[in-house]
């Protein structure tokens, strides 16, 4: 187990109609001007918009709509500009993982003086200058983004898709789950793969970690559990509640502490994102299968068969044999939640680009030193071709 530190300053709001009686306290603490920043309709077909505007009433408000799923940088600059023209005090961000992480980059930006891209492409910028707090109402189970200090922004006049950090987390998330209960069979499956993304990755680690294994392994039991009741019954709340918290808790660092390596299958989805502009979670359940075929060898397979007998409940004997049951039970699962488990499920045809976009992500993810199995782009063109056919899997 690595050495680490742990700190997470966001204050969680978790529960039924929170919002009602502590929004507009949880913002004046930081001042009166306002810079809410939203998606779609969405918030306002559920009547969430109207609520917020009726508890901000006699605030200094100013709105930024239509930040689009995997946000991309003009939302970035336009929020930048709104913010630096009207001095505000505090983001209000209400909505999914890309709400907010847009709304924490422009939370930083209104310090800058430059393109806010340049805050994405050097993250270490932003911990020169301030930062706005940021206060989420969250409405997608799925990146864990309400209690962290990352962001994922795309730029699609350069086919980028990146990460960045800013100093501080959300300093405050309300986590009610019937905001969720209206989210679409599609984007709740996509964000509970997500959810499932974000502890593989974490889970499938060469340092020795018996605690946080512990709790990624519960993390991961509800989070299967729980998504095909979501489906099946989208006003289950205590489904939609177990999800919530689930992706909370997978990516607030707590999880994370302790290890060595970096992460591989987000780097790789993120080239897919950054070409084709496709949903996140999805790609995401295409390509974890297959890279959990690609890194299984003798010295993983005892991971992968404890992932198997503590996750899955598969009880073979032989470690191979249980880690390969276990690699099948995730591609059934995936497929469970009625999602493309192919690439052509997502409207990539072709090989086109994926020698291009394997150079990027071993580049950018560094993935040829610090993956839990080091990869080059041969390895990565491998997992993309792998992810046109079912071939291997029942």
């Amino acid at each position: 187990m690595n050495n680490f530190t742990f700190q997470n300053k966001t204050d969680i709001r978790f529960g039924r109609d929170l919002i009602e009686g502590q929004l507009r306290d949880a913002i004046t603490q930081f001042g009166n001007k306002v810079l809410f920043v939203y998606g779609g309709g969405s918030i306002k077909r559920s009547g969430l918009y109207e609520q917020v505007m009726r508890l901000l009433a006699g605030m200094d408000v100013v709105e930024l709509a239509g930040v689009e799923p995997n946000p991309k940088i003009e939302s970035v600059r336009a929020g930048q500009k709104l913010a630096k023209e009207h001095d505000v005090d505090v983001v209000l961000a209400v909505g999914g993982g890309s709400v907010i992480d847009a709304s924490k980059v422009i939370a930083s930006a209104k310090f800058y003086e430059g393109d806010p891209w340049e805050l994405v492409e050097n993250s270490a910028l932003r911990n020169d200058i301030d930062q706005l707090p940021l206060v989420d109402i969250l409405t997608l189970s799925a990146t864990g983004t309400e209690m962290n200090r990352g962001s994922v922004i795309s730029n699609m006049a350069e086919n980028k898709k990146l990460g960045t950090y800013g100093p501080n987390t959300p300093a405050v998330s309300f986590l009610d789950p019937a905001n969720t209960l209206t989210v679409s069979k599609w984007q709740t499956a996509a964000g509970s793969i997500d959810i499932f993304s974000h502890l593989t990755e974490q889970y499938f680690d060469r340092a020795y970690t018996p605690v946080t294994d512990g709790m990624i392994e519960g993390l991961m039991r509800t989070v299967i559990s729980n998504a095909p009741v979501a489906l099946a019954h989208p006003d289950d709340y205590n489904a939609r509640g177990a999800l919530m918290l689930a992706s909370t808790m997978a990516l607030n660092g707590l999880v994370g502490s302790g290890n060595e390596n970096g992460w591989t299958v987000h780097p790789i989805e993120h080239e897919l994102s950054a070409y084709y502009d496709i949903t996140h979670g999805v790609g995401l359940g295409i390509l974890t299968p297959r890279w959990m075929k690609q890194v299984l060898d003798e010295t993983s397979q005892a991971k992968f068969a404890k992932f198997a007998r503590n996750v899955w409940d598969i009880q073979a004997t032989d470690d191979l044999e249980a880690a390969e049951q276990a690699i099948q039970a995730t591609y059934n699962w995936v497929k469970s939640l009625d999602v493309p488990t192919v690439l052509q499920g997502v409207e990539i045809m072709d090989n086109q680009k994926f020698q291009v976009m394997a150079e990027s992500a071993v580049e950018v993810g560094s993935l040829n030193t610090r993956g839990y199995k080091k990869l080059a782009p041969a390895d990565v063109v491998a997992m993309f071709e792998a992810s046109m056919t079912t071939d291997g899997f029942e």
